[in-house]
């Protein structure tokens, strides 16, 4: 597979020169961004919290918890979950774009479909759980990182701080002398780039967060069956197998049979020992065989990359052939069967044309997955998006040969992109 920059936080973590470019730079852009609005989110959080642990503490110690602090915890509670998402609406479209700062792949806005479906889909709720994960968790982890950067800046200001006369208490050791502080100071040094790199851990981590929760792509109303008729479809393919055989038969059968009979006569008239006998021997019996082996063809095609080298295998070969960086997963316990796996490599080598030729995509992703009772295979990519069954034949198609194989093909593909193609196809063993 081709390598090419990286296009998000967690693949530029991975590069040996990491420290180097201006990721940690935007990393630490990130985290700096989060602060103001993740310390407005955490203060509406505790208006509630606090009164909650005085009734915890409460009843922990056996008192009574007071019938107003409970009326307000409740209602309290329930206000929070109403507005959440409706409040998450400025807060989700606001991070969609802050996101760039870790992740240079494109997150699409989701549009607004009306008051109802704030309560009533998963992209809104899944927006809601971002703003009380941006309010709640990490203010805590904003500040146990904090605590670490301080404590760091201690050690290397030790050795001054303690020949100014001040005293300097650390965890393990309290140092008298200028001296005694320098060690700490070096262990702090050392430690720089190691909260250097945590940083960006700690960006990408939140990153990760973000994207999953305020992708629109796997909501149900984004991800819409491409369904066809099964019975018309397999017997349109039989149709179409009946009539190339027909073709070969009529064709490509005449030609074979006089090509063998043409050898059989050249046969006939070169003596059994002359050098020639035995290469025209050898033609004949490929000419006999060519038409079974067409029949064979015809009867069930079937890549030959599939045989050798399997469907993970088949798959990956796809993939190197692309113009594209593809990167490809797979997660495959068990043999796949046979017309199972003809179709999965049918799709991703169909799917992966369309993202080649209409996509601007830069790159794509293939994933492979046995989920014990079928095979589910998802291509994605971070083209333009917008794909359509409608405007052609490509997706139609493939939904044609997955409903063939008794599958089902799921699009999501919102403009601006992702693009993610989704087919599960059952596996009875």
């Amino acid at each position: 597979m081709t390598s090419a920059a990286p296009t998000h936080l967690a693949q530029a973590l991975r590069q040996p020169r990491y420290a180097l470019t201006g990721w940690p730079w935007r990393a630490l852009a990130y985290l700096l961004t989060s602060v103001p609005l993740a310390g407005v989110l955490s203060l509406g959080l505790l208006v509630l919290l606090a009164p909650l642990v005085a009734a915890t503490n409460a009843a922990r110690q056996g008192r009574p918890v007071p019938l107003a602090l409970t009326v307000f915890l409740t209602v309290g509670a329930l206000l929070i979950v109403a507005l959440a998402p409706l409040l998450s609406v400025p807060v989700a479209a606001f991070e969609r774009y802050r996101l760039g700062l870790v992740d240079d792949r494109h997150l699409p806005a989701v549009p607004w479909l009306g008051l109802v479906a704030r309560y009533t889909t998963g992209t809104a709720w899944r927006e809601a759980a971002y703003l009380f994960f941006l309010g709640g968790l990490v203010p805590a982890v904003y500040w146990l990182f904090t605590m670490l950067v301080l404590l760091d800046a201690v050690l290397i200001v030790s050795p001054f701080l303690v020949a100014n006369g001040d005293q300097v208490v650390l965890l393990w050791a309290t140092p008298d002398t200028a001296v005694e502080a320098v060690p700490h100071a070096i262990v702090g040094v050392l430690l720089v780039p190691v909260l250097w790199y945590a940083a960006g851990a700690l960006a990408t981590a939140q990153g990760t967060v973000a994207r999953w929760l305020l992708r629109g792509a796997p909501d149900g109303l984004a991800l819409r069956e491409v369904t066809r008729s099964r019975a018309r479809l397999v017997d349109a393919y039989e149709a179409e197998r009946r009539r190339i055989e027909r073709d070969l038969h009529d064709g490509a059968h005449p030609r074979l049979t006089s090509l063998s009979l043409q050898i059989g006569l050249a046969r006939l008239d070169v003596p059994q020992d002359s050098p020639a006998a035995r290469p025209l021997a050898v033609a004949h019996e490929q000419a006999k065989g060519l038409m079974v082996l067409l029949r064979q063809i015809v009867q069930g095609i079937r890549p030959q990359s599939l045989t050798d080298l399997g469907l993970a295998g088949a798959v990956r070969e796809l993939a190197d052939e692309v113009t594209i960086p593809v990167e490809v997963y797979a997660d495959l316990r068990r043999p796949v069967p046979e017309t199972v796996e003809t179709t999965a490599y049918f799709v991703v080598s169909e799917a992966l044309g369309n993202v080649a030729r209409h996509a601007e995509a830069t790159r794509a992703e293939v994933r492979l997955t046995d989920t014990g009772t079928g095979l589910v295979i998802e291509i994605s990519d971070d083209g333009r998006g917008g794909a359509d069954p409608a405007r052609g034949t490509g997706l139609t198609g493939l939904a044609d040969r997955v409903a063939a194989a008794e599958g089902r093909l799921l699009l999501a593909s919102p403009p601006g992109g992702p693009t993610v193609v989704r087919v599960e196809l059952p596996c009875n063993a």
